[in-house]
């Protein structure tokens, strides 16, 4: 049966066993594998499914975890914008309000400037009409008694010229 086995024509080898040994090491080896698949595999079996299966829970949590984070940081991201448009409005809002405010005060201003312009023309109107009132009062003042001193004397022009020089000189508007 040696020969059958192995080959009719090969000579003794002394690291190959025996055939007895190799049918009673086949048989025990699968003996050996039916005894794990029953009773050793099933609980590896499910050991090893229970790992997969947390590893897989936790890939999906971890995926879960990362979805939500992502929503939240594009929350985030959105309110963040919101709130700077919202301060850009704010920002834009105050300067035109001072812009406004700018121009009524100088409008204002300008109000009270032409305010103060008219009264001071007036007030110049009125006094400039009181002095010559006041000139005309003195000037006719002054024709008369200027007249009444003509009249005293012979009126020619030769005469007349250094009455006139000294009533002048008396009333303090004397030539220079």
């Amino acid at each position: 049966m040696d020969n059958f086995i192995f080959g009719a024509n090969q000579a003794f080898n002394p690291i190959l066993p025996a055939t007895g040994e190799i049918i009673w090491s086949v048989v025990s080896f699968a003996l050996l594998l039916f005894l794990l698949g029953k009773f050793a595999f099933p609980p590896v079996k499910k050991i090893m499914a229970e790992r997969t299966a947390k590893i897989r829970n936790d890939i999906e949590g971890a995926e879960k975890a990362r979805l939500e984070a992502e929503r939240v940081l594009a929350e985030y991201r959105t309110q963040l914008e919101e709130a700077r448009k919202e301060a850009n409005r704010l920002v834009e809002e105050a300067r035109k309000t001072a812009g406004l405010v700018r121009e009524e005060l100088l409008a204002k201003a300008h109000e009270e400037a032409a305010e103060i312009k008219r009264r001071a023309e007036e007030s110049l109107q009125i006094e400039k009409e009181r002095a010559m009132s006041e000139l005309r009062a003195s000037v006719g003042d002054l024709a008369v008694e200027l007249a009444s001193r003509i009249i005293a004397y012979e009126v020619d022009r030769r005469s007349v010229d250094p009455l006139v020089e000294q009533f002048l000189a008396e009333s303090g508007v004397g030539s220079k």
